[in-house]
């Protein structure tokens, strides 16, 4: 039993207690009925009660302790052994606490009327302990089938952030690959530069894979790499503008969560001379946000959509909610949460 059981027990097993002794009270009116055949006696009724609480205690100890015997038959469904083993345990508490009684007050006048009082309190209160014991029970399968949700829906967001990271590699691949055939073609020297920040690009993903979150240290660390392989298809003609308090870095962030936004910027926009691409990023109200200056072309490279869409489902199942995109005439912005 965990602590809030034990309490519910304790506390049930007292108010139990107290309704089904209330009816003795009625021996102090000295012209009750109640009176003509019973003296009130403090000691005697402090004894019924402190009796009638343990036995009560005990009924649920015995019934929700999963390691002791009544409880085990339940498990098993044992059930006959499991009503018998009660049924006994509340006939000898019965004929225990009747005997007290009679030797300890020396009642021996009216033993069938203190037998008659006892199985009239200990049935009651064995009705109610038992109530009580199933609205445990029933608390504790509903934990229990809430936990296993819980479990199966942890177990599916990873499948699904698994998922969504093996189509995030290939993606990153397949346009690494195609930037890196045209530098092949026109400076074959550059081009090993080139391979130098891709596979640290590449061990940055293929290290953290197994990882849902990373610090934003890490993952501005490898945004720099990537960067250097941007630059070096656009030259002077893109700039990466990192604004950033130091106090910042610790917070969680989806692995290769800025990567897919530089990409996107570089993919969609003008990157020239005369209209340079400018990429800056900074926080605002403890979100990241990624913008560049808007400048659109007309006919963009092929897109499978998958960056923004992948990055936007992580991190609405890690964070429970969406990223948010602004676009005006000059700028286009994505703000990221973090978890600080």
């Amino acid at each position: 039993m965990d602590k809030n059981e034990k309490e519910i027990c304790w506390y049930s097993s007292l108010l139990t207690v107290l309704m089904v002794n209330a009816t003795r009270l009625l021996a102090l009116r000295e012209k009750g009925i109640l009176a003509r055949y019973w003296q009130f006696d403090l000691a005697e009724y402090s004894f019924q009660l402190l009796y009638n609480l343990v036995f009560c205690a005990l009924l649920f100890y015995l019934n929700l302790n999963p390691y002791r015997s009544f409880a085990q038959y339940r498990e098993q469904k044992k059930y006959g052994r499991y009503c018998f083993f009660n049924a006994m345990l509340v006939f000898f508490t019965l004929l225990l606490g009747s005997w007290l009684q009679s030797h300890l007050f020396n009642d021996h006048r009216l033993q069938g009327m203190v037998w008659a009082g006892y199985v009239a309190r200990f049935g009651l209160s064995t009705l109610l302990v038992a109530i009580i014991i199933k609205i445990i029970l029933l608390l504790r399968e509903s934990k229990r089938k809430d936990k296993e949700h819980e479990q199966l829906k942890s177990l599916y967001l990873e499948a699904q952030l698994e998922l969504l990271k093996e189509q995030l590699n290939p993606h990153l691949l397949f346009n690494s690959l195609s930037s890196l055939s045209g530098i092949v073609r026109e400076n074959p020297k550059l081009a090993q530069f080139y391979i130098f920040h891709l596979s640290k690009v590449f061990r940055h993903a293929l290290v953290r894979a197994g990882t849902s979150l990373v610090t934003l240290e890490e993952e501005i660390n490898s945004l720099k790499s990537y960067e250097q392989l941007i630059k070096m298809r656009f030259e002077n003609a893109f700039n990466l503008s990192i604004d950033l308090d130091e106090t910042i870095y610790s917070a969680l962030i989806p692995h290769l969560s800025l990567q897919p936004l530089l990409e996107n910027a570089a993919k969609h926009n003008i990157a020239t001379l005369e209209k340079p691409l400018l990429v800056r990023i900074y926080t605002k109200e403890h979100k990241l946000i990624v913008s560049n200056n808007l400048q659109e072309i007309e006919t963009p490279e092929s897109s499978t959509g998958i960056g923004l869409v992948n990055l936007n489902e992580r991190f609405s199942l890690l964070f429970n909610t969406d990223i948010e995109i602004e676009k005006t005439k000059d700028t286009f912005s994505v703000k990221l949460p973090l978890r600080i």
